[in-house]
């Protein structure tokens, strides 16, 4: 069905006109195809144009091809704001701060797991504290928690959660500065003391997977990776530590909104000038919690280790375990991007999507630097996941971003109701995956038919020229919360 005031560009962008809601100041540009088009939601269309109505916006605000609703901010949206006049908004980077994705690559390929991938299965399971509201991982002190929120994955490094080319291969080298503990409340700080080192519930997962298909020999041996090699997928964030940070911001954010004078196209656009107090207080405990998760992803990468290792009686070198790159979700970034022929510093809010910086850019590590930065898109725990690299169109477009997966195509509600009187660990396991998961709710709401196909979005990210198909993998064992 034609909606009036959004057009579409080519056969993998539409563009939502600044007509199509009183107050845009700019137009929303959608990666989709006519497929992924119909799957659209129109509370995340709507969403994305609200985006546009926010003060200081540098460019086009964009969606990526696994747009859905979301707080404020559509899952998939990418913004920029202008570093000094623009705002910085929670909604525009969600309650699970730095949700991100780390891929692991083994020196092993399915054929050496004959017969063990059950007890690999069981090792995992038991070795990953997975869950709502899970503990069981790493107990801090009172005075010992500021550490991980300013040195992130680093800090897993030192207690010999990881080796130091953990950090070349991470985002940001696994850390984000300027970090402000003191920003953070002592809520956040309690809900967090016990939760390093675990992997939650939802969408959070670790996969073992195998290495089906290469499309670029030469990325994939920058990578690391050959046709049927074992790896190691880990999807999680900050857990209940980000989302009280979040929390707490939310109505900060909606008195500074007020009291700057910024009208808000809806409440949960709360936002404050960036170089507002309100402002650096979000952006300091926001990079905290950024940390958290990274430090959180690190310890979890210790205990993989130890459980493959276990499991499978291969010591560090037959083993080979190694990490190809980590990449964050839901995080705001200071960074310099070319807008207009000019260099310009602008904030930029990446909510459900992802860093995919191109070739030659200064933050790659110097063997990834020929080919671009890794992208990591996981599909759903029944088909597929993509690794990708970044491409020149990403840093002229979309401000060096990506979509972060494929997408829900239903709420979590729907998916319940329409997995009832099915057995979804069964299913799964005739399709060749182990699943180990603390409840069955878990699996209803995160079935495979409740993604969009991540081949369909993959496709459109690789066909607009954002980054480029390099492997993909199919799921042999699934850890879910």
């Amino acid at each position: 069905m034609k909606i009036p005031n959004i057009r579409r560009l080519d056969p993998c962008r539409l563009e939502i006109l600044p007509s199509y809601k009183q107050g845009m100041n700019t137009s929303a540009i959608i990666y989709a195809d006519a497929s992924l088009e119909a799957l659209i939601e129109p509370g995340a269309m709507d969403q994305a144009a609200n985006i546009t109505t926010l003060p200081g916006l540098a460019g086009n605000v964009l969606a990526m091809p696994d747009i859905h609703t979301g707080y404020g901010f559509p899952i998939g949206g990418v913004a920029a704001f202008d570093a000094e006049s623009g705002v910085i908004s929670p909604g525009g980077v969600g309650y699970d701060i730095n949700c991100g994705v780390r891929l692991l690559a083994t020196g092993l390929d399915l054929p050496g797991l004959e017969g063990r991938l059950e007890a690999l299965a069981a090792a995992l399971y038991s070795a990953i504290p997975a869950g709502l509201g899970a503990g069981g991982g790493l107990r801090l002190e009172k005075r010992a928690q500021e550490a991980p929120l300013i040195k992130g994955a680093a800090w897993a490094v030192e207690r010999g959660l990881g080796r130091p080319e953990d950090l070349i291969h991470s985002e940001s080298g696994g850390a984000m500065e300027g970090a402000n503990p003191h920003a953070v409340s002592a809520r956040a700080l309690e809900r967090g003391r016990g939760q390093l080192g675990t992997l939650g519930s939802g969408n959070h997962f670790l996969e073992v997977q195998e290495v089906t298909d290469i499309y670029d020999e030469a990325a994939a041996r920058a990578f690391g990776l050959f046709k049927g090699q074992i790896t190691v997928m880990l999807h999680t964030g900050s857990r209940g530590f980000g989302h009280q940070v979040c929390t707490d911001f939310i109505e900060v954010m909606r008195n500074a909104a007020s009291r700057y004078g910024i009208a808000l196209a809806d409440r949960q656009l709360a936002a404050a000038p960036f170089r507002s107090t309100e402002g650096q207080d979000y952006f300091g405990a926001m990079q905290a919690a950024a940390n958290y998760a990274w430090a959180n992803r690190q310890a979890l990468t210790g205990l993989v280790r130890e459980a493959f290792g276990n499991a499978l009686g291969l010591g560090e070198n037959a083993l080979a375990m190694k990490l190809v790159y980590d990449v964050a979700h839901n995080i705001a970034k200071l960074e310099e991007h070319e807008i207009g022929g000019k260099k310009v510093k602008v904030v930029v809010h990446r909510k459900g999507a992802t860093r995919a910086f191109g070739p030659g850019h200064a933050e790659l590590p110097p063997a990834y630097a020929a080919v671009g930065q890794p992208v990591i898109i996981p599909g759903d725990m029944g088909r597929a996941s993509y690794l990708l690299a970044g491409a020149a169109g990403a840093m002229s477009e979309t401000f060096g971003s990506a979509c972060h997966g494929a997408g829900r195509v239903m709420s979590r509600h729907d998916a319940v109701r329409r997995a009832r009187g099915r057995d979804i660990s069964q299913e799964l396991l005739s399709a060749g995956v182990l699943v180990y998961s603390t409840g069955r709710e878990t699996l209803a709401e995160e079935m495979p038919e409740a993604y969009k196909d991540v081949d369909a979005v993959v496709r459109v990210v690789a066909q607009a020229g954002i980054a480029s198909r390099v492997a993909r993998f199919r799921p042999l064992i699934v850890i879910k919360g």
